[in-house]
């Protein structure tokens, strides 16, 4: 993530201020958590310290494609990595003032700007945790605290299964699908057919997409990916331009066993109404 980001804005500091620390205690806690995720968090031996949120408003550039070919948009495809990053980054500072070890329920938005077209709002929200008892070993890449997009009972379960976050890891890709001819379109008429070019447009995108985040984990020191999904968008851009995006929690190893929270003991609950 890019650290040249300006500071936070004075009323989210002010807001921070009023949240749990772990190096002052006090304070209110404010989460997104469930129930059930709440109490699960706390089972991995965590407790949540705020909300964190970060936020970019992006314009983006101008790319045009051949009418009849297969491309990546290279210039869309890097404003939407940045803005992420940038968003990602402001969350993850809102994390770190917290002396949080990690952000649990990351979820990345975007959400079109109606005064104009090119200009959308990337948005970055989780819940900022710390261990209960101060181990240092749940950190991220450079010491920062880790993000994923794992609820409250998968963390635990990963960590029952003898891994811990590292960082969430992404992969975007705009592409050109090319448009076909008419003669094509029209010797399509009334057949169950495959479109090559369509299917070629589409497959090399997802693969872009999946190899930029596999690059990030392998950056970060992960030993796998789980949870990753793939999604696709359009943003309301010109026809046949399509963002796909592939996001997942990147993961490592637990050095020290002992943080490996207890299994908890399966209850019989009997209902009591009629």
């Amino acid at each position: 993530m890019s650290d040249t980001v300006p500071d936070l804005p004075q009323h989210a500091r002010q807001r921070l201020e009023g949240l749990r620390d772990t190096s002052r205690r006090g304070g209110i806690f404010t989460s997104d958590f469930s129930v059930n995720e709440f109490l699960m968090v706390g089972e991995a031996g965590f407790e949540p310290l705020g909300l964190v949120v970060g936020s970019c408003i992006y314009h983006t550039g101008i790319q045009y494609a051949g009418w009849a070919k297969n491309q990546e948009m290279a210039v869309l495809s890097q404003a939407m990595y940045e803005a992420r990053e940038l968003a990602m980054t402001r969350m993850e500072q809102e994390a770190q003032s917290l002396s949080a070890d990690g952000v649990v329920g990351v979820r990345l938005e975007v959400k079109r700007m109606d005064w104009d077209k090119d200009i959308l709002e990337f948005l970055a929200i989780g819940t900022a945790i710390a261990h209960s008892k101060g181990h240092p070993g749940f950190k991220g890449p450079s010491g920062k605290p880790f993000t994923s997009d794992l609820s409250g009972q998968d963390l635990w379960m990963l960590l029952q299964s003898g891994y811990r976050p590292l960082a969430l890891v992404m992969g975007s890709c705009v592409y050109h699908v090319a448009h076909q001819g008419m003669l094509q379109s029209l010797g399509n008429v009334g057949r169950n057919v495959e479109m090559p070019l369509f299917t070629q447009a589409m497959y090399d995108a997802r693969e872009l997409a999946m190899e930029r985040m596999q690059q990030e984990a392998k950056e970060a020191g992960a030993e796998g990916v789980v949870a990753v999904q793939l999604h696709e968008g359009s943003h309301n851009w010109q026809p046949h331009v399509i963002e796909f995006f592939a996001i997942g929690t990147a993961v490592k190893l637990i050095e020290d066993a002992a943080v490996i929270p207890e299994r908890l003991i399966p209850q019989i609950v009997i209902p009591v109404n009629d």
